[in-house]
């Protein structure tokens, strides 16, 4: 299955990968030179440390390079009166009467922690191009569900700052 990813996500990944490439592998593998011409390999846990340090990061590489091989590009536009990828909705859940804030993102940049909700999840699925005021069904499995009113759209653009997901 291919991996949703906007324009500005591919950007962030080939970033990650160029800094991999050009940065951090250069440094792993001259520290494992290093710890290695230290002496008795079997007890030297800098070298360990070292060659486990040069071999996440080249399995980083080669998650990121897979990733973009069969990357799917979704647009992050979305008319402005409609939720889509990088706005931030305001809901009030009918079960309790209370509101939350979630912005919207692909699945590498969600974080519940943050409020940054995947458009594969349950809300995110739910929510995705619709407008102020429509009342929408969470399925969260066969046996239960709930529902939410949407307050408010904000298109908060692509952010930068927002980190991608590690493994």
């Amino acid at each position: 299955m291919s991996e949703r990813l906007t324009k500005g996500d591919v950007k962030k990944i080939e970033a990650e990968i160029e800094e991999r490439k050009l940065v951090i592998r250069p440094k792993a593998i001259e520290d494992v030179k290093v710890t290695r011409a230290q002496g008795d390999l079997s007890e030297n846990f800098e070298y360990h440390e070292a060659k486990r340090f040069k071999n996440q990061n080249e399995s980083r590489i080669r998650y990121l390079e897979k990733m973009l091989k069969n990357a799917q590009i979704v647009d992050d536009d979305s008319k402005d009166d409609e939720v889509g990828i990088n706005n931030t909705v305001e809901v009030l859940f009918e079960e309790d009467n209370t509101t939350e804030k979630y912005r919207l993102v692909t699945s590498i940049r969600g974080d519940s922690m943050k409020n940054l909700v995947s458009i594969e999840s349950p809300i995110g699925c739910a929510l995705m191009g619709k407008k102020v005021g429509d009342r929408v069904s969470v399925k969260v499995n066969d046996d239960y569900s709930y529902y939410l009113k949407i307050l408010s759209i904000a298109n908060t653009g692509d952010d930068e700052n927002l980190e991608i997901k590690k493994f």
